[in-house]
């Protein structure tokens, strides 16, 4: 059987291409390796019956924020954003807590001396969201249609974290948050873009929240390929693809794989060029990620955490900046900045009553084979006294067991890649479009693509918008 378009991978970036060509009214087919779809967005029980944990992405700020997302009707195919009632929290050593807060004038009054600088920062990024997110979720390189929202955020962003935490904020409270946020980098608070990670994680808390989804991550996923599928697209599970040729015939052929795995599928068909280009792309650190089944919620020393799903352990600016410089220089830390999420207190579909779940990762080189569960329970049990005792059950995953159950992190990279600056200007290599290939009707549409990691739907979405002026326009 002939389709339009046959989409690589069921991530949110292959079933966003996927959707968006079938919405043109092209028939499309997605093929998926794995016996269930989802990619980075699939949920599990891990640990023990009735506890459902996120395999890889857990928040969804990017979700809730996406302009692709929005334009579905994803809630009529089953799912439901749940927002605690403080997107974020960041516990110190002191017993208390910095929280992140929907109102920009709440989370500032937390931050004391820094009220003020963080009121008129952060209530200025938020009212020019809507004339951000096209420049920021897209590639860098094209005219902007806000340059003026653009350039105010640029004179921010476009610098370290470190830079950026200690000329914009006086306390360590205002530092300690940024750092946190802008650690999602996974690279080292000294290099730039490492700001822009921080200001967008922040403002998208003010203006989008960072939602867990009410059953599992793996809903997000389930509701896109259901939406897919009542437009008439087609998928395949446990459909692995090994080489382009073995394809059925296609006009069009979008990959939601990274550059290693397009070498090995289409390498024969690429040019010299483009190959070298994508030889020389780099991943970034990866990921050692614990999953517990407890027998009641994590007992934090500052109370207030209990009003987020999702947390940041790390303690200071100064700390955090030294966990991320270890990992991207190819060690382990000893007390490294760990994630942690407690969605079941928020969604209580996610453990049996009483019980609740908890998700927590590091970062680590790439590839890394340490065991870091005990450092990431000393960070826990540092904020969070007795928490070890609360442990029914864990579940540990390095690096290889994190590409084992889905190709495209490699090495542990949860982005699809480094997104240094460099990675940033050319994903995953230098193009006026960025998704294109130099072969006719071959387009990548993984995070390695701009705007890169997160589950937005974005990438996807654009490579899909170029097919569909190229490939598969009508005239094609």
């Amino acid at each position: 059987m002939a389709y339009d378009a046959v989409v690589i991978g069921s991530g949110p970036n292959g079933l966003a291409a996927a959707i968006t060509i079938a919405q043109a009214g092209r028939s499309v087919l997605v093929r998926e390796a794995a016996d269930t779809l989802g990619g980075g967005t699939r949920s599990e029980e891990l640990t023990l019956p009735g506890f459902t944990h996120d395999v890889c992405s857990g928040f969804h700020p990017l979700g809730a924020a996406s302009p692709f997302f929005r334009t579905l009707p994803l809630a009529e195919h089953g799912l439901e954003f749940v927002h605690a009632p403080a997107p974020l929290a960041h516990p110190l050593d002191d017993g208390t807590a910095v929280m992140l807060e929907r109102s920009v004038g709440e989370t500032a009054a937390g931050l004391v001396e820094d009220d003020e600088a963080y009121r008129r920062l952060f209530g200025r990024l938020a009212a020019d969201w809507a004339r951000l997110e096209e420049s920021l979720l897209g590639p860098v390189i094209r005219p902007p249609r806000h340059p003026v929202a653009l350039a105010r955020f640029a004179l921010h962003a476009l610098r370290s974290a470190d830079n950026a935490a200690r000329s914009l904020f006086r306390t360590e409270r205002a530092r300690a948050l940024f750092a946190g946020c802008s650690g999602h980098a996974m690279v080292p608070a000294d290099m730039t873009p490492t700001a822009a990670v921080g200001f967008v994680l922040l403002t998208l808390g003010h203006v989008a929240g960072w939602p867990v989804a009410r059953g599992g991550s793996q809903r997000i996923a389930d509701a896109l390929a259901s939406y897919l599928r009542s437009l008439g697209g087609e998928i395949e599970t446990g459909a692995p693809v090994v080489s382009l040729a073995e394809l059925p015939r296609t006009r069009a052929v979008l990959c939601d794989v990274t550059p290693r795995q397009l070498l090995r599928i289409a390498g024969d068909r690429l040019p010299p060029s483009y190959r070298r280009a994508l030889e020389r792309y780099r991943y970034g650190p990866g990921a050692f990620k614990v999953d517990y089944a407890l027998d009641g919620p994590i007992p934090w020393r500052a109370p207030e955490c209990a009003r987020a799903a999702c947390l940041h352990l790390g303690g200071t600016m100064e700390e955090i900046a030294a966990s991320e410089r270890v990992a991207w220089e190819g060690r382990e830390s000893e007390r490294p900045f760990v994630l942690i999420g407690q969605q079941s207190l928020h969604d209580p579909t996610r453990a049996p009553e009483g019980a609740h779940t908890a998700w927590a990762y590091c970062h680590v080189p790439n590839g890394s084979a340490a065991d870091m569960t005990e450092r990431i329970e000393a960070q826990i049990e540092r904020f969070a006294p007795g928490f070890s005792d609360r442990i029914l059950a864990r579940h540990a995953m390095g690096p290889a067991d994190l590409e084992r159950r889905n190709a495209n992190i490699v090495g542990g990279d949860i982005n699809g890649g480094a997104q240094d600056l460099p990675q940033v200007l050319a994903r995953p290599a230098l193009r006026v479009v960025p998704y294109s290939t130099p072969v006719p009707g071959l387009f990548i549409c993984s995070a390695s693509t701009p705007p890169g990691g997160g589950v937005h739907g974005m990438c996807g979405h654009l490579a899909a918008r170029a097919a569909l002026r190229t490939a598969l326009s009508r005239s094609g």
